[in-house]
């Protein structure tokens, strides 16, 4: 190893010894043990380069190499590599995320929490236009329902794009350029001459509406430490599942109203572009790599030291791995991950009841009830305030869980997150078997997985009855209940035999 060169002269910009941050970075870490916070946060960044889409690129032969031009020779490679990549300074570095001031952290999380909401509002606040676009085109309900189904298909293709987006270019633009794509679209949608082009407009909608719902988690984590990050993601839990439930009490009166169908579009189009002006005039970078590419871009401007560079430089983007492992990646965890596919299958049952209650609720309440369209959407407000509710109780947990990581030495473990499902699961189950044999709450069921739901849920309802509907989904919910409980007693050796599992947090916990 070579041995570190002589302090230069003042006058020499571009040397290393004026680069503080990084050189202050390597010697207080050589100093001193890296506390448990500190190797999180590497373990994060290095699994962050290891999955990525891209990669960082192989030595390319020095025959292939492309000429320096002007009669110049190759100059020297640099003598340690390592030296010149920008890192944190330490724990309580204010650059990082984690240590921003609490106001800036409420002030993003807010923007994230509202432009979430947005994108799940208009998922289902076409669902109150169902009827009037079927009389309108001519069409039968369940294609007019299509605009519902469709939109929520493009939620399930999006992460696929704007996930890998915002691991190599940061969070900020990604999210930005996906609501402001949503909003566009929908304003197509308000605009539509003919059912076709509401159908493909609500699908591309739906495209890049799906870039809160994948982003904003992963900005979450990027703010927020193992103690806090719960209460944020709560929040977003109920931004995603109390905005289908707001919009057809909202639709429906616009409908009813001299604004007709076409403003539940457009609204939700303004919403989507407020979203986009507060995005664009207050958030800011939040993804720790992109935070560090540019602050080595400042620090070469200062030193003149064009070697100078963050680890995330050195990745470069492979179309190829980007189809065949990125778009792969989610599939082949889903068969061989039992962890995955069951939550998988969990959450695909509740997200799917979700849309199924949708097409429920306007049988009970005006088909069988004789409700208007406004009226008949109001019950939907119980289901917001059962959401509230479950998002209070969860957070009424923290404190305990505080404390258990605590105790552990500040590291988490994913099963002390379950009792607030088991209680939900069990209290989910009993209100639905009660809502069979009570009258509006039966409604509250019919069968799911995925954005199909609405399709049939109008007549399972008819023709099995509301009763026997609700029993059915009383029903599948129980068989769901076993699934957080197993959790409990086999996650920690389900990880261990996972292939995707970080490696670190594995034998943390064995070591805890």
């Amino acid at each position: 190893m070579p041995s570190p060169s002589p302090s230069p002269s003042p006058s020499s910009a571009s040397s290393l010894s004026t680069i503080p941050t990084a050189h202050a970075s390597r010697t207080q870490t050589l100093s001193r043990p890296q506390t448990n916070i500190e190797v999180s946060r590497i373990e994060t960044l290095r699994l962050t380069h290891e999955s990525t889409v891209g990669s960082k690129a192989p030595q390319t032969p020095r025959d292939e190499w492309l000429p320096m031009g002007g009669g110049k020779e190759f100059p020297p490679l640099l003598p340690d590599p390592d030296r010149y990549v920008v890192e944190f300074t330490g724990e309580e570095d204010p650059m990082h995320p984690h240590n921003w001031p609490i106001g800036t952290k409420i002030l993003l999380s807010g923007i994230l929490a509202y432009v979430t909401f947005t994108a799940s509002f208009a998922s289902a606040i076409f669902s109150s236009t169902v009827g009037a676009i079927s009389i309108h085109y001519g069409i039968s309900t369940e294609v007019a329902t299509l605009g519902v189904t469709l939109y929520v298909l493009g939620f399930a293709a999006g992460p696929t794009f704007w996930a890998p987006a915002s691991e190599l270019s940061g969070r900020r633009w990604p999210i930005t350029a996906g609501v402001f794509g949503y909003s566009i679209f929908t304003v197509a949608t308000a605009t539509a001459k003919d059912v076709q082009t509401i159908m493909l407009t609500r699908f591309f909608a739906g495209l890049f509406a799906a870039s809160p719902l994948s982003i904003v988690p992963a900005a979450f984590s990027d703010i927020y430490n193992n103690r806090t990050r719960g209460i944020a993601i709560a929040m977003f839990a109920m931004a995603v599942f109390v905005g289908p439930f707001a919009s057809p009490f909202t639709g429906g009166f616009i409908v009813m109203s001299y604004l007709g169908w076409r403003w539940t579009m457009y609204i939700a189009a303004i919403m989507g572009f407020l979203g986009s002006a507060l995005l664009l005039l207050f958030y800011r970078e939040t993804y720790a790599p992109a935070l560090l590419m540019a602050k080595a871009a400042t620090v070469r401007r200062q030193t003149r030291n064009w070697g100078i560079h963050a680890k995330q430089d050195e990745v470069e983007i492979d179309f190829r791995e980007l189809i065949t492992v990125n778009f792969s990646r989610p599939f082949r965890m889903l068969l061989t991950e039992p962890i995955v596919f069951l939550v998988t299958l969990y959450m695909s049952f509740i997200y799917g009841l979700m849309y199924a209650l949708l097409a429920a609720y306007p049988v009970v309440f005006q088909d069988i009830h004789g409700m208007n369209l406004g009226v008949g959407s109001l019950p939907f407000i119980g289901l917001i305030i059962g959401e509230i509710l479950g998002g209070v109780f969860v957070l009424s947990s923290q404190g305990s869980y505080t404390k258990k990581l605590r105790a552990n030495n500040d590291i988490p473990i994913p099963e002390w997150r379950l009792p607030p499902a088991i209680v939900g699961g069990i209290s989910f189950t009993i209100g639905l078997f009660c809502a069979a044999s009570v009258f509006a709450a039966n409604t509250i069921l019919r069968s799911a997985v995925g954005a199909c739901f609405p399709l049939f849920a109008r007549q399972m309802f008819v023709n099995l009855g509301v009763q026997w509907a609700g029993t059915l989904l009383g029903c599948l919910a129980a068989i769901m209940i076993p699934i957080p409980v197993g959790f409990i007693m086999f996650g920690p050796a389900l990880r261990r035999r996972s292939k995707f599992a970080p490696a670190a947090a594995v034998f943390q916990e064995k070591s805890a």
